[in-house]
């Protein structure tokens, strides 16, 4: 497992004051039931083989194991695999340490490192496919444009278009941008690339367009959580 650099770690005396979203108690405020209660089965693609998926961003596991049971039952009569990653060594450690299920596999990853890109395409190739049947991002897309900018953020969506047959995302809107760099600037940090980022008033229209852009066709888009999050689903255009 790689070692937890020391940026992982929580600013100051606040265990949410995170600069990549690794919340070490994520679970606890942002119930996993109504998140799974939010995913439509009109979101989810017709399958009828071994489905491959990727999570990620999958904190301790959580959510991750309540999708496999969804998915179970969404396709029961499909082997289902899960490869699950975070940034954060420590939070895969605790979801490897809880896991029972030999089709979901835990691995510390960053999606924006080449090095973690080969890795996830490794297992790809290892097991015979090319992409992830489905792709989810719960509550990601914000930590990876806060910490790689607008550029970052485009570069990231059009690089899981490249990997995913389906991409089911739950786009944070801007008010949780300015409670993030409120929440670390008590803590005398800041997010250098905040006052810089032009993508702010609609970051879900802009998830959209480039989503939607050549590859893909949005699906559906589910009502807003208590938490004000809408969970949008896009699946390959294929002609």
């Amino acid at each position: 497992m790689k070692e937890r650099t020391k940026d992982l770690d929580y600013f100051g005396s606040d265990p949410g004051a995170v600069k990549f979203g690794n919340f070490i108690n994520y679970y606890s405020f942002h119930n996993v039931a109504e998140r799974i209660n939010n995913l439509h089965p009109n979101m989810f693609p017709t399958l009828t083989e071994d489905i491959y998926c990727l999570d990620i961003g999958c904190n301790t596991g959580d959510l991750t194991r309540e999708l496999y049971i969804l998915l179970k039952n969404l396709y029961p009569q499909c082997m289902l695999h899960i490869l699950a990653v975070d940034i954060d060594s420590v939070l895969i450690n605790r979801a490897q340490e809880s896991n029972t299920e030999r089709n979901i596999e835990y691995t510390t990853a960053n999606v924006m490192a080449k090095s973690d890109r080969d890795s996830i395409n490794e297992y790809l190739k290892k097991n015979g496919r090319s992409m992830f049947d489905i792709t989810f991002c719960f509550s990601v897309s914000m930590w990876i444009h806060l910490n790689n900018g607008d550029n970052g953020l485009r570069e990231f969506l059009e690089h899981i278009k490249t990997i995913s047959k389906s991409i089911i995302i739950e786009p944070q809107p801007w008010k949780c941008y300015r409670q993030a760099q409120k929440r670390i600037k008590k803590t005398g940090n800041t997010f250098q690339l905040y006052d810089n980022l032009k993508i702010r008033s609609q970051v879900d229209i802009f998830i959209e367009s480039i989503l939607k852009e050549h590859t893909h066709i949005k699906v559906y888009e589910s009502q807003n959580s208590s938490w004000n999050r809408k969970i949008q689903s896009y699946k390959l255009n294929i002609q």
